[in-house]
């Protein structure tokens, strides 16, 4: 008797990045587990505005606050741990990871992982300015020895209007693609071997296909860790 997959618990923040997690797990399942199946999965998610209004103060002990808040109902739901597609909040990890009442895969070192198995050795870093002016992607990657560099000063506060104002809404436009494009040939140019889309919402308009550099989808590469974890095809981190 096959032995029963482990219960996944999303933690959301916004919902196209959320959602996009969810559809991974769900359209991907098949391809480990057979026909229409994959692992079961909840997910919760406080307000957005909730989120953005502690970001805005600096505020990392409410975003925190808001991750358990998730992380308890989702255990009430059944979940056996957890995963969080939004790579901003991760800024709170620290604070949340000592009083969580479940395990959690963090979304960086999945990333970084994944980095270092395809041998990149310096990565760009793309996502809001909250994300880009954090430790997340330099501590996760610098610990497996990969290098990290940030767009010019200039274009982040643009790339953090994108994302806020059109990619998590879903209201993308061809203009504000073709920037992030610029962007990431700006990077190549400095020496950038790949990109880490570190918004769950910038694979809904930047892939391998139109990217200057190799990407490295968080959001998909996170569910297919998730996806892995809960069928016991590798360690939890």
């Amino acid at each position: 008797m096959r032995q029963q997959p482990l219960h996944i618990g999303i933690v959301g923040c916004s919902a196209e990045g959320a959602a996009l997690c969810f559809r991974t797990l769900c359209a991907e399942g098949p391809g480990l587990m057979g026909t229409h199946a994959h692992p079961p999965v909840s997910l919760h998610t406080p307000s957005l505005a909730d989120y953005v209004q502690a970001l805005e103060r600096d505020d990392l002990a409410s975003v925190a606050a808001l991750m358990l808040e998730s992380a308890d109902r989702l255990q009430a739901a059944g979940a056996d741990f957890l995963i969080c597609p939004d790579n901003t909040i991760h800024q709170a990890f620290d604070l949340v990871e000592a009083h969580s009442p479940l395990p959690w895969l963090h979304i960086a070192q999945v990333v970084a992982v994944e980095a270092r198995r395809r041998g990149l050795r310096r990565l760009g870093v793309l996502g809001t300015t909250w994300l880009m002016a954090s430790t997340v992607y330099p501590r996760a990657l610098q610990a497996l020895g990969i290098g990290c560099m940030l767009p010019a000063a200039s274009q982040r506060g643009e790339i953090g209007r994108i994302i806020m104002d059109e990619l998590v809404p879903a209201r993308p436009r061809p203009q504000s693609t073709a920037f992030l494009q610029r962007v990431i040939g700006d990077l190549q140019a400095s020496g950038c071997d790949g990109v880490v889309l570190g918004c769950t919402e910038l694979p809904l308009v930047l892939d391998d296909g139109n990217s200057p550099l190799p990407t490295l989808d968080s959001t998909r590469l996170l569910a297919r860790a998730a996806l892995r974890r809960a069928l016991g095809l590798e360690a939890s981190r």
